[in-house]
């Protein structure tokens, strides 16, 4: 069962609430219209990525991006929709958390922050990607 909630008292629960409003994606009345992602779809990706905020967020944007990718700018009489400005919107966010991630995965970080190996470590210039995808989470 698929379900869409939203409680905009619990902005900083750090999970459901947090994402959808940092997505923008609040607006659960009406789910079928205007709901984005399903409550189930945004904790799964949480979950996945316990210890990153900022590469689930990323995941999420980037399956809403693939949702928009085959829509197209609709043009009959006078009527017109332009789907693809929400492709681009989407897209640009997308963008900009991945530069942020690279950047995040390429800076040192302080002892004792986050799990993740000494600044200085055997095979740091090795090329860590799989196919094209960063291994940083």
């Amino acid at each position: 069962m698929r379900s869409f909630t939203y409680d905009g008292a619990l902005l900083a629960d750090g999970g459901l609430n947090q994402m959808r409003f940092e997505l923008g994606d609040v607006l659960v009345e009406e789910p079928d219209k205007t709901a984005l992602l399903t409550d189930e779809e945004i904790t799964a990706v949480i979950a996945a990525f316990p210890q990153s905020w900022r590469r689930a967020k990323f995941e999420l944007i980037k399956s809403i991006l693939y949702r928009f990718a085959p829509e197209v700018d609709t043009r009959s009489g006078p009527v017109q929709w332009s789907l693809s400005q929400r492709y681009a919107q989407w897209k640009a966010l997308y963008e900009e958390l991945k530069k942020e991630l690279s950047i995040s995965c390429s800076l040192p970080e302080l002892p004792g922050t986050q799990h993740r190996p000494p600044y200085f470590f055997e095979g740091m210039h090795d090329n860590r990607t799989e196919r094209g995808r960063s291994l940083c989470t």
